[in-house]
């Protein structure tokens, strides 16, 4: 207990300096690990559904979702976490383009939660609004979960202590397939609106994807410390299942 204390307080001096690492060097593929936490970091969308586009320079979402969500791995993996990618490509996962798709490819993404015996989902998403004004970064949660309630809480906090972030937003309930099915505290990550120019800018900017990604993955830390000081979890790093 006193040296995974040691270990918490020493997060905010050595993950800037990761962070800065990684904007230079790469990072090697991922292997799992048994007996460590594992995270499923689900890049939406893919392959026929491109989610939604960029207003000026028409961007897939899809592309932005699997470039910050390779960046949350980076960051997840050098922390010593299990990092299990949804895709990694532009591919979608429905297989064959037919009827159904859509089911298929959401279904698929609650199966590698399953097979990996995932601790938590978390799902990278941008968002569009038909007020293009709207702007922030927001997580979804499923109502009545507290476990995705108190993830969804430590990344909106995340979110919101951001440097120049536009609007302090609370998280919201949704009624989402991945949500609903996950086999564990699951969260969709809104991390800005490409129907905005002034997100659309940041969302496309490398630098600022990065930025994101380590305030996805500082929040899924402090998540995990939360459980542990509440004593529903028994260590830091150790997968329950």
């Amino acid at each position: 207990m006193f040296l995974k204390k040691i270990a918490l307080l020493l997060i905010p001096v050595i993950l800037p300096s990761i962070f800065a690492l990684f904007l230079v060097f790469p990072v090697a593929a991922y292997s799992a690990s048994p007996g460590k936490t594992t995270v499923v970091i689900d890049a939406g969308h893919g392959g026929a559904d491109g989610g939604v586009t960029g207003v000026n320079t028409k961007v897939k979402e899809a592309d932005i979702n699997l470039a910050v969500a390779n960046e949350l791995k980076k960051l997840f993996e050098a922390a010593g976490f299990n990092a299990v990618m949804t895709r990694t490509t532009s591919a979608g996962l429905y297989g064959a383009f037919s009827s159904g798709f859509k089911l298929r490819d959401l279904k698929e993404r609650v199966s590698v939660a399953e097979r990996s015996k995932a601790d938590i989902f978390v799902s990278v998403h941008m968002n569009k609004y038909s007020d293009g004004s709207r702007r922030g970064a927001q997580v979804f949660y499923k109502a009545g979960d507290e476990k995705s309630k108190l993830l969804a809480a430590a990344l909106q906090d995340s979110f919101n202590k951001m440097e120049g972030a536009p609007r302090v937003l609370s998280e919201l309930a949704g009624d989402y397939y991945v949500l609903n099915y996950s086999p564990c505290p699951a969260v969709i990550c809104e991390c800005g609106y490409l129907s905005n120019p002034e997100d659309e800018a940041l969302l496309t900017d490398e630098n600022y994807r990065g930025k994101l990604a380590y305030a996805l993955f500082s929040g899924c830390v402090e998540y995990f410390a939360a459980l542990d000081e509440n004593g529903l979890r028994a260590t830091i790093g150790a997968n329950p299942g």
